[in-house]
């Protein structure tokens, strides 16, 4: 698993570097929205909500516009409407994709992601044509500085968790969904909040790339990742580390 703690490594600081804020902090807000209409507008008795502030506050999204995410959700006069939806499909080299959005209007929305996929040579596919080759996961990550892979390790057990990856940079602790909000509230009692929680696709069948594939499937991340609606897009395709990092340089 080194090479896939590396990406996770590599992902988080292009993410740090590349960041298109006000994109990213459109996301955030849609998240909220969708959050509290969903749950109330109390973090305390709301995970999704929680975890969608503390993400805000890891790209150091102001708290003003966090609270008018807020503050929308429960007005009488917002009528936004977003609902999840999640495509699947085959990227270059055969690669299989996840991407999960929220949108207020599936059709526009179908017909981007499907544009941008037809565009790098991939093929936009039915709900669970590529689902079946990932487990999803709840996922909490954290700096490398809040311990030792060990120390780390006997808190996650403690907690609930199933699985440490640790690598130079991240700690990322995994564990089934449904006991997600009970092993990250026994996380932040301890270890406080984290860089970033939620609920991942990690793949179980790994294919692996040359070097120009890997190209071609991360400008079609990036284009998907640039389009509004979509919130997160998981891959399951693997290169070396070497590689890995002359792409990213």
């Amino acid at each position: 698993m080194a090479g896939h703690s590396k990406f996770k490594n590599i992902q988080h600081r292009k993410g740090a570097q590349d960041a298109k804020r006000a994109k990213i902090f459109t996301k955030i807000g849609r998240e909220i929205i969708v959050a509290v209409k969903a749950s109330g507008a109390d973090p305390n008795s709301n995970p999704r909500l929680r975890a969608a502030i503390q993400a805000g506050r890891a790209e150091n999204m102001p708290n003003d516009r966090i609270k008018r995410a807020i503050d929308s959700a429960l007005g009488a006069g917002n009528t936004d409407n977003y609902e999840n939806i999640r495509y699947e499909g085959y990227g270059p080299g055969g690669v299989a994709i996840i991407v999960e959005a929220l949108t207020d209007n599936r059709t526009r929305t179908v017909g981007e992601v499907r544009s941008y996929f037809s565009k790098m040579g991939g093929v936009l596919g039915e709900t669970n044509s590529v689902s079946f080759m990932f487990e999803r996961l709840g996922e909490i990550i954290y700096p490398a500085a809040k311990g030792s892979a060990d120390q780390m390790f006997e808190i996650a057990v403690e907690a609930g968790a199933d699985n440490v990856e640790s690598g130079d940079e991240l700690h990322e602790i995994t564990c089934a969904p449904d006991n997600f909000a009970a092993v990250r509230d026994n996380l932040v009692a301890k270890l406080g909040e984290p860089q970033k929680a939620g609920f991942v696709w990690k793949p179980n069948v790994q294919a692996s790339v040359d070097e120009e594939t890997a190209k071609s499937i991360l400008k079609l991340i990036d284009m998907l990742e640039d389009n509004d609606d979509v919130q997160n897009v998981f891959t399951n395709f693997e290169v070396s580390d070497e590689i890995m990092e002359r792409l990213m340089a």
